[in-house]
């Protein structure tokens, strides 16, 4: 017969030490913060040009040289990455959902890059460049929408054909 599982709940010692109260947060600091952070739009839609522009080369690179796939590989994920990151801080949730979408797209990829992978990847730097070229800011509504179920159907189409 079997035992009855026991149930070992550790100590949460850390929430003795933290207090959470109004005197936690500077309200002041944080709207100080969140102004710094807008006036900084402007900069992002340069920094994130360059991103994708690097995301472009690493793409080309893999395309051209596909024995550089795990390297090629790597350097798409980590300016996914960083696209993923950035965006929604600056107002385009967007970047960073098809950011995401990219990073997890890679992440399913067992080996080296294939044509039709590239393929789609080559799609999510197109999105990525719609994206900022329309200033498509917020959730976009309708149209991020379709942005993302069109990258969805691109991936299960390509993953269903293995």
């Amino acid at each position: 017969m079997a035992q009855e599982p026991e149930y070992i709940y550790p100590p949460n010692s850390l929430k003795s030490k933290v207090t959470v109260d109004a005197s936690s947060v500077d309200v002041v600091a944080l709207k100080q913060a969140e102004l710094a952070i807008g006036g900084m739009a402007d900069e992002y839609l340069e920094w994130v040009k360059d991103d994708i522009a690097n995301l472009q080369g690493a793409y080309e690179k893999a395309l051209a040289d596909p024995s550089s796939g795990g390297e090629a590989k790597e350097d798409i994920y980590g300016f996914a990455h960083d696209i993923k990151g950035q965006g929604g801080s600056f107002g385009y949730p967007l970047m960073t959902a098809v950011g995401n979408h990219l990073c997890k797209f890679i992440e399913g990829i067992p080996g080296d890059l294939s044509a039709t992978q590239l393929t789609v990847i080559k799609v999510y730097i197109d999105t990525l460049r719609v994206i900022i070229l329309d200033r498509m800011t917020g959730s976009s509504g309708k149209a991020g929408e379709r942005l993302l179920m069109g990258l969805d159907a691109v991936v299960a189409k390509v993953t269903a054909k293995g």
